[in-house]
């Protein structure tokens, strides 16, 4: 199990795409998610935005959270708006929230690319935070390279091996001549150098 002391993370690894043949000003820049078979970041923050019987649900799993007053305190305060994108990987929303959240919090967390993802009540919280701690995101900004988490140094190499394996694969369906337009794929834990895979 985990090599780690005193408490500290494992580190992550991460998967490095570099691109070619793809022009993000004229190309259509991608946005898609994949879930992958384990969860790459078992410490990744994760915040409910959530109605009264969700900040239950949440208080009872351990899951940070934010009811409607407390966004309603941010004053869409564009500074705090980024300070809160900034300490969760990710966000989840009941729906009676996630439709007052433009209004709430202006579009702040969209910029961030970490809009809210929807949970409703017929889901279970917690699997949903695992779903979301087991996707990944791929978006194209101005920049031909990117990363994504697709593990951590204390996962057996085959789970990180079908953790590359689903993102690869998921990336070239994305891309508009698949394989031609990948330049290299490197892989890197947070400490180490990185090695190339392809």
């Amino acid at each position: 199990m985990p090599r780690r002391k005193n408490g500290i993370s494992p580190e992550t690894i991460e998967l490095q795409i570099g691109l070619k043949n793809y022009d993000p000003q004229k190309d259509k820049r991608f946005s898609g998610s994949v879930k992958l078979p384990h969860i790459p970041r078992p410490k990744m923050k994760v915040c409910m935005l959530g109605d009264a019987q969700h900040v239950e649900e949440a208080e009872k799993i351990g899951l940070e959270y934010m009811d409607v007053e407390g966004l309603k305190k941010l004053n869409k305060n564009k500074k705090l708006v980024k300070k809160l994108a900034k300490k969760y990987h990710a966000f989840l929303a009941s729906e009676a929230v996630i439709k007052q959240i433009p209004r709430l919090l202006g579009p702040g967390l969209n910029k961030a690319g970490k809009f809210p993802t929807l949970v409703s009540h017929q889901e279970s919280l917690e699997s949903k935070v695992n779903e979301t701690k087991a996707t990944v995101k791929f978006q194209l900004k101005k920049v031909l390279c990117m990363g994504v988490a697709v593990g951590n140094c204390s996962m057996e190499d085959k789970q990180i091996f079908q953790n590359v394996q689903m993102s690869v694969n998921f990336l070239v369906s994305l891309l508009k001549k698949n394989w031609q337009n990948v330049r290299c794929l490197y892989l890197k834990s947070t400490m180490g150098k990185p090695v190339r895979i392809f």
